[in-house]
């Protein structure tokens, strides 16, 4: 049975929201506050939607806009004097709907905003 999936020209999602955590290594001193300043300067020339957190940023847009973005934080980091860069990502896509990622966070705190308090 073979397949007539065309996987050479299969698109990537049309939306995703992915959580990153960029880890310079081999950084002069244990902070890396710069790097990620300079990362949050990209982020907003980006023109996606972003939010900094205290283990990294959430951002949304096409796949394709997403890991671009991505990888230039890398770029900018190597770019900034950092030899190594380690990142874990977190990308989740939907078909259904629509949803920006704060909704997600607006209805968990609605649902708690419930609770009766004791």
């Amino acid at each position: 049975m073979s397949s007539s999936i065309d996987y050479a020209n299969l698109p990537t999602p049309p939306a995703c929201v992915a959580d990153f955590c960029l880890i310079p290594i081999g950084t002069p001193t244990a902070s890396v506050s710069n790097e990620v300043a300079a990362v949050q300067r990209l982020m907003k020339a980006s023109g996606l939607s972003y939010s900094m957190h205290s283990a990294g940023t959430t951002v949304e847009g096409t796949w394709d806009e997403v890991m671009r973005l991505i990888g230039q934080a890398h770029t900018l980091v190597h770019q900034n004097g950092v030899l190594r860069v380690q990142t874990d990502i977190r990308a989740g896509t939907r078909t259904d709907k629509k949803q920006h990622f704060s909704e997600k966070v607006s209805k968990v705190e609605s649902i708690l905003a419930g609770d009766k308090q004791e």
